[in-house]
């Protein structure tokens, strides 16, 4: 199978590109790597199953060729994390609504209907009171002036175009609403909470937690989260529909923090801040964030492999061993 990457280069995507090769396809990735890095594909950049394109999906010549060459394309590319969201909202917005229209006017154009992930969030809930999120529940979001959901506004304008396309074009689309995602090769420079407590805590450094901490999450291994996408890719009942991707298990974030410090067997404190110190005051946090995954259960039978702690474990000893290896 040929199976085209947007934002390849970045956390999921570059996992994908993994995920594929070890299956026997043949990968295309393009990223521009304002957010991915190269050292995400080092393990495979020689690969000879594998090609690489240093491109903005926004502009890039090549897209038309390689979209009729692909028979399965994951549309990862975006704007990602909190900080990155705050501090430049317009690129958010042109990279994550821009680059999936031009995507979709493409396949319309060409005729061409390969199967397609599209990479949404659990932003879109925003302000939406229920404990666990389902795909059917409403989308609450605030005012236009608050630009921290400038990226759950153009998720939701990606889910409409993609639905759009593949009710009027017969186009074989799947939207993934992806929620907290962790694993090998994130980092914390964008926002992300566990690789910025696993850091701390092998430093001994306080882990610094937003607010009181009391705000909920859960966080899925990456490596379950590939597998979930590559399932819903192929599935033609999950054509035409959005599926929450994620685990069900709920923590604080305070007891995040907590279970962090005693997995790495550390003495680290923990340090609170507000959120007006954390990112300003155009700032809204939500409470709880849990999805409810029993479409994707149903569609896949899917089952998360990978616990919390596991991760945990194997992110600390990642780290360590990366901390030895510099020495």
């Amino acid at each position: 199978m040929h199976v085209l990457i947007t934002g390849g280069a970045g956390f999921i995507g570059s996992h994908l590109a993994e995920h594929h090769l070890a299956l026997g396809d043949q990968v295309y990735v393009v990223d521009n790597l304002s957010t991915g890095s190269m050292a995400n594909l080092k393990p495979f950049r020689t690969h000879p199953a594998f090609r690489f394109a240093d491109a903005d999906i926004v502009h890039w010549s090549g897209l038309a060729e390689a979209i009729g060459w692909a028979d399965r394309v994951y549309h990862m590319a975006a704007v990602v994390g909190v900080k990155k969201v705050l501090d430049d909202p317009v690129a958010v917005m042109a990279t994550n609504m821009t680059g999936t229209e031009r995507i979709l006017a493409t396949m319309r154009d060409g005729h061409w209907n390969p199967q397609v992930v599209i990479a949404s969030s659990a932003e879109i809930y925003g302000f939406n009171p229920a404990k666990g999120f389902c795909e059917t529940d409403d989308i609450v979001l605030p005012s236009a002036g608050r630009l921290r959901w400038s990226s759950a506004v153009a998720k939701v304008a990606d889910e409409f175009l993609a639905f759009g396309h593949a009710r009027r074009h017969g186009l074989r689309i799947v939207v993934a609403r992806l929620f907290n995602t962790i694993g090998p090769n994130q980092t914390g420079d964008h926002g992300m909470v566990v690789p910025t407590f696993v850091r701390q805590a092998l430093r001994g450094e306080p882990l610094t937690i937003h607010g009181e901490g009391n705000q909920t999450r859960t966080f899925c291994d990456v490596r379950d989260v590939v597998v979930a996408l590559d399932r819903l890719a192929g599935c033609p009942e999950a054509w035409g529909e959005a599926v929450n991707v994620g685990n069900e298990d709920e923590i604080s974030i305070r007891a995040l923090a907590e279970l962090v410090v005693a997995r790495a067997q550390s003495k680290s404190p923990l340090h609170f801040v507000s959120w007006r110190d954390a990112y300003g005051e155009d700032f809204d946090e939500v409470g709880h964030r849990r999805p409810v995954i029993n479409k994707l259960r149903a569609l896949t039978a899917y089952t998360p492999a990978w616990s919390l702690a596991d991760s945990l474990d194997d992110l600390i000893e990642r780290a360590r061993g990366r901390s030895l290896r510099a020495a």
